[in-house]
């Protein structure tokens, strides 16, 4: 596997090369292209930034000239995951809360408490951990749902942060709940669309983050006409939090019949939704966001993640972190959560009848924190599948691993046997970011001592 530092080294010498050439070899491909499939042996080609070929064999065609070679014999090559919702700032404050017994426990402490005393250099340390956590567990591509945008200054350190660590980044700017800001939201997102978002063909992007309804925080932050309004003026998508219950449900109701529901909303949670609600989301193509272990550990709503009923409407669901206070960080967990709620209701709801309720599988989970990821966060045609024309956002998983060995199915492999330790290399658009099972450009000492003292500050100002 990448223990060449040689390889490295030629791979960070060429890295601003526009004619890069890295060609992966010998590897197992779960390309999630459903014209590529899984190719127990192949090869891939990368270019720059893009994807250039997928095959059984490219060094036979001369993939190989003026490439650097890696050789991923024993190792499976996957998309990057791809994480529809993660509130980045609150990472110094990680399992602060692990036993948080439902949605207003969270609100109080980290929403109403420690979210107010949060400065700027808070906000950008706990954007940049939560976002090299990412790229560590295997996550190329992050929407960070970032609602303590108190300042202007706030909202540049989060952007800063995406930029500073390399990820495929989408920053999802909302005013904070509760406490003094400074009112610039949401016309502070022109002024951010400007400074950081002006290229189409960027890592960035950026979205409008709101709420369902006004029950936690007043109708300012409720979505509808002016808000869809401030996001068809800047062209971007909208991201909304908070999607549960009878209110969620006549409020979908009410953006539906004002047209204010389409691929580019995305409705996050969407737990104890009626049957009524889930069929205005399907005839809209409405995107969905689910965080399994979010949705059963905290209990919101139902506690349920609601796959079953965004399958049956035609909507195939991305899958999202939500908050690191209470919950574990990485994708693996969700898709294996997920996997096994679904499962067991199916296989409960059945008991004792000859009723067979479908199953979801390993490959639709993985499809969930891949392509439809990326679909959902809008980048569908960007990244979430190893397809030739799209970003090379990519991940080296080794299967020969103590627990991975032997590679008997290469799904079943990543998302039942995988973990965190078993990615050896992550390349987002290209740039190595990981290698040799190392997160790359990062202090490790230095980055500890400024989010621990980020901690300590932020854990006082609140004590006050």
């Amino acid at each position: 596997m990448t223990d060449s530092l040689a390889t490295l080294a030629d791979l960070r010498r060429q890295a601003d090369d526009p004619q890069r050439r890295i060609l992966f070899t010998n590897a197992t491909i779960i390309s999630m292209d459903p014209q590529i499939g899984i190719l127990h042996r192949g090869d891939l080609l990368v270019e720059g930034s893009r994807i250039a070929a997928v095959a059984p064999d490219l060094r036979s065609q001369g993939a190989a000239d003026d490439a650097v070679v890696v050789d991923a014999t024993g190792a499976i090559l996957s998309p990057g995951f791809v994480d529809t919702h993660r509130h980045s700032w609150q990472a110094a404050l990680r399992r602060i809360m692990p036993d948080v017994n439902d949605l207003g426990e969270y609100v109080m402490s980290t929403l109403a408490r420690y979210a107010p005393v949060y400065q700027p250099q808070d906000v950008y340390l706990g954007t940049r951990l939560a976002a090299l956590s990412a790229i560590d567990s295997g996550i190329t591509c992050l929407l960070d749902f970032s609602h303590n945008a108190r300042t202007a200054a706030h909202s540049d350190s989060a952007v800063q942060a995406l930029l500073d660590t390399g990820i495929r980044g989408v920053h999802a700017s909302m005013r904070p709940h509760f406490g003094a800001w400074d009112g610039q939201w949401p016309a502070d997102l022109t002024r951010l669309q400007e400074k950081y978002f002006s290229s189409a063909d960027q890592l960035l992007t950026l979205r409008l983050a709101t709420l369902a309804t006004d029950e936690i925080a007043g109708p300012d932050l409720a979505y509808g006409p002016r808000l869809a309004q401030v996001a068809r003026d800047l062209g971007v998508g909208v991201s909304i939090d908070a999607v549960f219950g009878t209110t969620s449900s006549a409020a979908i109701l009410g953006w539906a019949r004002d047209g204010l529901l389409n691929p580019d909303v995305t409705l996050i949670h969407s737990t104890g939704l009626t049957g009524e609600a889930w069929k205005a989301i399907g005839d809209t193509g409405t995107t969905v966001s689910l965080a399994p272990v979010s949705e059963a550990q905290i209990g919101l709503e139902t506690a349920v993640p609601a796959v079953d009923e965004a399958l049956a409407v035609g909507i195939r669901p991305g899958l999202s972190i939500d908050v690191e206070v209470a919950l574990p960080g990485d994708m693996f967990i969700q898709m294996r959560t997920l996997l096994s709620i679904q499962r067991m209701r199916a296989v409960n709801a059945g008991y004792g009848t000859d009723r067979i309720p479908p199953r979801i599988t390993t490959q639709d989970v993985l499809d969930f924190a891949t392509l439809q990821g990326a679909r959902t966060n809008g980048l569908e045609s960007v990244t979430g599948s190893l397809t030739p024309g799209k970003q090379a956002d990519l991940l080296l998983i080794r299967a020969d691993d103590l627990n991975n060995m032997p590679l008997n199915d290469p799904i079943g492999t990543v998302v039942l046997g995988s973990d965190a330790r078993n990615i050896d290399t992550v390349l987002v658009a290209g740039q190595v970011r990981k290698w040799a099972g190392t997160v790359l450009d990062v202090d490790l000492p230095q980055l500890r001592n400024a989010v621990e003292e980020s901690r300590d500050r932020l854990l006082a100002a609140a004590a006050q």
